[in-house]
């Protein structure tokens, strides 16, 4: 089978025998990956990796266990949890202290033409969503998660941080939510794609921050944005952090200590609000599909996906 190989920066295709399914395993026939900030990051030398990268899919299941998953269109949590560690326990998974995760940690990813998760990680796709739409499970999840963190009422107002791939899946989130979004970005054409749900935006640039919001959400992936966050939040507020990057950031910490402003930390999140969210049919996806690519010409749509003010770059099988 065809498999996207990734190490010291370079990005191969390989062709490898099709991966063996243990038991409780779905082996899966990819249709779709994205390819997402974390993927160009492991690019860059986040986690010195090296192996197939790739977490956000939506694949066909062809072999399993449980025969009701036969023919399936599915998409899968990413984290591989032990089930016996403390964390696993308190159903906490995603922070099992012996997992592994798919394209990041000791799983071979999706960008493969097949692949193979536990059954128990298996979503079945909505039947009223296309695979395409799909295939924003895994960042829409993230997005999802802020929801289980922070309790945001309605009408809200909350500043999201960041106009790019996740940004926008954020704001288009906060808001159906019944959130009043205000969206800071630097580029007025991405943010005009999800003016229609109502979110405000606001040029980063060209606007002095004020402590004006109770929540932030920091999506930015820079030192500067969450300097921006930090001054945008009220004394009292919480502070959202979604961005993971390789090098390290720094921030003043005497404005977050001295107005008693909570930093959250937020990654993963369950598959299952996303997928009910994409039920809806309310979420603006497609326009954020910049280009797509057939999966042999995987280091092609890594550069194109590397670009700046690239959005969401597939890759198709």
């Amino acid at each position: 089978m065809i498999s996207i190989h990734l190490e010291d920066g370079t990005v191969s295709v390989e062709n490898i025998p099709c991966p063996s399914r243990p038991a409780g395993y779905a082996l899966i026939r990819l249709l779709h990956a994205g390819i997402c900030s974390t993927d160009l990051q492991l690019q860059r030398g986040y986690y010195g990796f090296a192996g197939t990268p790739g977490h956000e899919f939506v694949g066909e299941v062809t072999a399993c266990d449980n025969v009701r998953w036969l023919g399936k269109k599915v998409v899968g949590e990413i984290n591989l949890a032990c089930g016996n560690c403390d964390f696993c326990a308190k159903g906490l998974g995603r922070h099992c202290l012996h997992r592994t995760v798919l394209g990041i940690v000791s799983h071979p990813g999706a960008f493969a033409e097949f692949l193979t998760l536990p059954e128990q990680n298996l979503h079945e796709i909505p039947p009223q969503v296309s695979p395409l739409d799909a295939v924003f499970t895994e960042p829409l999840a993230a997005a999802c998660e802020i929801l289980d963190q922070v309790s945001i009422p309605i009408g809200a107002p909350v500043a999201v941080l960041g106009d790019g791939k996740l940004g926008l899946l954020i704001a288009q989130v906060l808001q159906l939510h019944g959130a009043q979004v205000h969206l800071y970005g630097r580029h007025p054409e991405k943010m005009r794609l999800v003016s229609p749900l109502g979110i405000v935006s606001h040029l980063a640039a060209s606007e002095t921050p004020q402590p004006a919001y109770e929540f932030t959400v920091e999506a930015t992936g820079s030192s500067a944005g969450l300097e921006q966050a930090v001054a945008l939040t009220r004394p009292r507020g919480a502070l959202v952090m979604k961005s993971t990057v390789h090098d390290k950031v720094s921030i003043d910490t005497a404005p977050v200590i001295v107005n008693e402003i909570s930093l959250i930390g937020s990654r993963c999140g369950r598959f299952a609000p996303a997928l009910d969210l994409l039920a809806q049919g309310k979420l603006i996806l497609q326009p954020l599909i910049e280009d797509r690519f057939p999966l042999r010409e995987a280091p092609g749509a890594f550069a194109r996906a590397a670009e700046k003010g690239a959005l969401k770059v597939l890759l198709d099988n």
